[in-house]
């Protein structure tokens, strides 16, 4: 009994530690958060862009907070900070796609080479533009509702046409 009180005594500041700095990341994320959709909204940002960069930061600083609680308590972190290195190499090329059009769409949401209610003709397809997502922008023609990748979009070109 008196090795277990002992072992509580060593572990119980290690075990706060951990857990206050988890809190603390946890609430620098919130905030962080916050300050992101709000610095968003006086620049104009476009909405679907801004919570995708609230959203990833948000990921990040309690993936950090939690490895940095876990090596707090004395774990050793550095195979898992190479372990998350290679899941994410391996989600990146499973995912290289659809990432290229979320990247793709975050471009055109930040150069933004056409808006919505502007037709556009970009390989072969030819319509109103109807919304821009991340992944997708739909183009509306004839009764016809066509969904082009933007990743087609950021690399074909693009005719602007005169309503």
């Amino acid at each position: 009994m008196q090795q277990l009180l002992e072992q509580g005594a060593l572990w119980l500041p290690r075990i706060t530690s951990a857990i206050l700095i988890f809190i603390f990341f946890m609430v620098l994320a919130r905030v962080l958060r916050k300050i992101v959709l709000r610095a968003a909204g006086k620049v104009k940002l476009d909405e679907h862009l801004a919570m995708l960069l609230a959203r990833a930061l948000r990921i990040s600083l309690i993936v950090f907070g939690f490895i940095t609680a876990l090596g707090t308590l004395g774990v050793d972190i550095s195979a898992l900070v190479a372990g998350l290195g290679l899941t994410g190499f391996a989600l990146g090329f499973a995912l290289k796609d659809t990432i290229s059009n979320l990247l793709s769409g975050v471009l055109i949401l930040l150069y933004r080479p056409f808006e919505v209610g502007s037709r556009i003709q970009v390989a072969g397809n030819e319509g109103v533009v109807v919304t821009i997502d991340l992944r997708y922008t739909e183009l509306e023609f004839e009764d016809k509702k066509i969904l082009i990748p933007n990743a087609k979009l950021f690399v074909d070109p693009i005719i602007v046409l005169k309503p």
